[in-house]
């Protein structure tokens, strides 16, 4: 079976973030300029996305989720979080919910929080113990999930 990636998991849920924004914004929160404080966590979530597939990409193991791992990856942003691609990802969701400036696009975070979560990190967790054994159990014993 085809799994749909994160990126277009992210682009489902912006999507889903605007049409509740226009459909149903129950309450604006803020206006312009208070709005722009959503692009920091744009900038940081692309970056943090960016640099987390970098050190793959460096590292010579996929990107891609569910790919054979050649590498246990825990340089860069990897020192931190577990998942920084993923991270990113929900710091791109939070900074477009804050430049949309309603309540509603707030709600499609959870759900994108949970769809990862369950999809994609708790089975590659157990991708990792199999590949890597004791290796991956260390790191996991000293890095965070999330952060």
């Amino acid at each position: 079976m085809k799994r749909i990636l994160p990126p277009v998991w992210l682009s489902i849920c912006l999507l889903l973030q605007i049409g509740l924004h226009l459909l149903f914004p129950i309450s604006q929160l803020w206006s312009k300029p208070g709005a722009y404080a959503g692009i920091p966590f744009l900038v940081v979530g692309f970056g943090l996305a960016a640099w987390g597939a970098g050190t793959f990409s460096r590292a010579g193991t996929p990107v891609r989720p569910f790919e054979t791992s050649t590498t246990l990856v825990t340089s860069g942003p990897y020192r931190f979080s577990r998942n920084p691609m993923y991270l990113g990802l929900l710091a791109i969701l939070l900074g477009s919910a804050v430049l949309l400036g309603s309540a509603t696009p707030f709600l499609v975070l959870p759900l994108f929080f949970g769809l990862i979560r369950d999809l994609f990190v708790i089975p590659e967790e157990v991708m990792m113990e199999r590949y890597f054994g004791a290796e991956y159990l260390h790191y996991k014993a000293r890095v965070r999930r999330w952060l």
